[in-house]
Order: structure tokens, then sequence, then C-alpha cells
């Protein structure tokens, strides 16, 4: 079975330790992964800007998710004419759509984001909140 996509999120909560979403962010990466370099970038520059880590911290995170990830996913210049494709029939912003294209070029099935709208499947991507309790509603 493919394994899913993971968006920059999933991987912020698994290494933040004030957040309630940890736990299943935790437990999502422990299932492994799929990740694009753009999420790994974004990881980075949220890390640094919003979460003040300092970059041995970083690179240790990065080490940790290497163990749990398959090899990233390069942004191509294929990878963004799909973006470009998504984003004009969508109407999503750029970097959601680099998503959407990523894990089509990985062949995923689940793309686990908080950010898009859950349950809507762009491309043969499923989208899925991993934060969502079980019974749909709002934690």
């Amino acid at each position: 079975m493919p394994k899913p996509f993971l968006d920059t999120n999933v991987l912020l909560y698994a290494f933040t330790d004030s957040d309630w979403r940890k736990e299943r962010a935790v437990d999502v990466l422990a299932g492994g992964g799929v990740v694009s370099v753009q999420v790994l970038n974004e990881f980075v520059d949220v890390s640094r800007r919003k979460l003040k880590q300092e970059w041995e911290s970083i690179r240790v995170a990065l080490a940790r998710l290497s163990v749990l990830i398959d090899e990233p996913v390069p942004v191509t210049l294929g990878t963004h004419r799909d973006a470009i494709d998504i984003a004009a029939r969508y109407g999503f912003r750029t970097y959601d759509s680099l998503l959407v294209a990523a894990a089509r070029q990985a062949g995923c099935r689940v793309l686990y984001s908080e950010d898009l709208q859950h349950g809507q499947v762009l491309d043969g991507v499923a989208i899925q909140n991993p934060f969502l309790p079980p019974d749909g509603g709002a934690p």
C-alpha cells in the first residue's frame, strides 16, 4: 500500500512540545510517509522563524525525520507545471498545489494536511486532516 504524503504541519507538530496535536503527529510519522523537498524547506523555515529553534536542533530533527520518511520527492519543472494546472483548476495557492502535485508524483493516495479541505479528492489524492477527532467535529 502506498505511504501517505505529509504536509509540513505534521512534521512541525511532531517536534513541538506545547501543542495538543503532537501525539497524533508522532503517531502519523511512526507509520512512515513521503514528503517533498518543499516540505523540508518549509519545516526549516518555520522552525527557525516561528519556533525560534537553533540550527543544531533543526539538524537533529531532520536526521530523525530521515529515518521515518522516504527519500524526499524533488520539486522538478514537471512538478511545477502540474502544480500550476492544479492551482488553475482548483483555485489553490501555488504552494498547496505543489503538495498535491508532489503527492501524485510519488504515487501517494492520501495527503495528510490540516490546510486543505478534509475529504476532498484532487487528481486521485485524498486530503485527510489527521488532527480531526474521530467524530469529525472540532477538536
